[in-house]
């Protein structure tokens, strides 16, 4: 095996990730994905990885240890970002969602690979999940020091604002983590996020395109029209009374405010909101373009989510929409790989 530092990518997904590890000086030997595109993605780009696409379940943790190679103990990090539609804010917040139960594979995992350090990101609300303070019991039951953080991805220089909980374990007991991540980054990771509209405009001109990811939803004539009444900067509550959505007339007339997302523009300055796995579709956020009269691009998205700007996607636009929407952030897994590396310096050579 090659590489000081080697990394395992549970639900991998299109690679956000594993290409952010990539970039932090890891050699990500492999991946569990169960999503057959986002698999596909994750191999486009990312080659040398080995890739089990299957139901994270069914994978024998042995078994899968065997086929990289990898003895006990020798892996250094094993990172992982369980499905969180059962904890996100977005979402209806079902404790009894099956999801919420994959949290407890990443440690059916770390038992086994036993790596230097364990990466789990997800959304804010597992903190409120027992399961989130079981992990944290385990973690120290096997040895490990456990330390977590509630972040904002534009702490770290993501022009999108999207919040997320970071558990970091390390395999040394009693080690004091600092109170931000930022602490552990080297002076020249900036921590400064362009505009949004800046890194929408590195996509380049759409009408002259020739990248087959920079395409975006063609509207109904009654879609555009609304758009078109949309001002930069606005939302839906700027369109005359004979294009507001019946379902905001309904709402307004209960006395009741409508979502300010739907139908609304990015602006020229500051972030995007958090893209999703709908995040071209101008009903479903702020997801219009901050100027032209369409949505975003596919494109435009995954340089939001600081995708290289070469970086493939596979499937149909509903299936690399959803890829891009649940993809960690590029650069805050770089920002987290980098923390990581710093963490294992510090407790110099962690024991077996």
């Amino acid at each position: 095996m090659t590489g000081e530092f080697t990394a395992v990518d549970l639900f991998a997904g299109a690679g956000g990730s594993s290409q952010g590890l990539r970039d932090a000086g890891f050699q990500v030997l492999g991946a569990v994905e169960n999503d057959a595109d986002a698999a596909a993605t994750l191999t486009a780009n990312h080659p040398g990885v080995q890739i089990t696409v299957s139901d994270i379940a069914s994978v024998s943790p042995g078994d899968f240890r065997q086929s990289l190679g990898l003895d006990h103990g020798e892996l250094t990090l094993l990172t992982a970002c369980p499905p969180c539609q059962g904890f996100s804010s977005l979402g209806l917040r079902d404790s009894h969602d099956a999801r919420n139960d994959l949290i407890s594979e990443v440690w059916r995992f770390a038992e086994e690979l036993r790596p230097a350090a364990v990466l789990v990101e997800n959304v804010p609300g597992l903190a409120r999940d027992p399961r989130w303070q079981q992990l944290h019991n385990i973690a120290e039951e096997h040895d490990y020091s456990f330390g977590s953080w509630t972040v904002n991805a534009t702490d770290f220089g993501v022009a999108q604002r999207r919040r997320r909980l970071i558990g970091i374990a390390v395999r040394r007991a009693g080690l004091d983590f600092p109170s931000t991540l930022q602490s552990l980054l080297p002076t020249s990771f900036s921590l400064v996020p362009p505009h949004a509209s800046e890194v929408i405009a590195q996509a380049g001109d759409i009408a002259a395109t020739e990248d087959p990811l920079h395409r975006a939803r063609t509207p109904t004539p009654r879609v555009l029209e609304r758009i078109r009444g949309i001002p930069q900067g606005g939302d839906h509550f700027d369109l005359p009374d004979n294009l507001q959505l019946d379902c905001h007339k309904r709402l307004r007339d209960a006395g009741r405010s409508a979502a300010t997302g739907p139908y609304s523009r990015i602006g020229l300055t500051g972030p995007a909101p958090t893209m999703t796995t709908r995040c071209t579709t101008p009903s479903c956020g702020r997801f219009l373009h901050p100027t032209e009269h369409r949505a975003i691009s596919l494109r435009e998205a995954a340089l939001l989510q600081t995708f290289p700007a070469d970086y493939q996607f596979c499937g149909n636009h509903e299936s690399k929409e959803r890829q891009i929407g649940n993809a960690v952030p590029v650069r805050l897994a770089h920002a987290l790989g980098l923390a990581v590396r710093q963490l294992l310096r510090t407790c110099q050579s962690p024991p077996k």
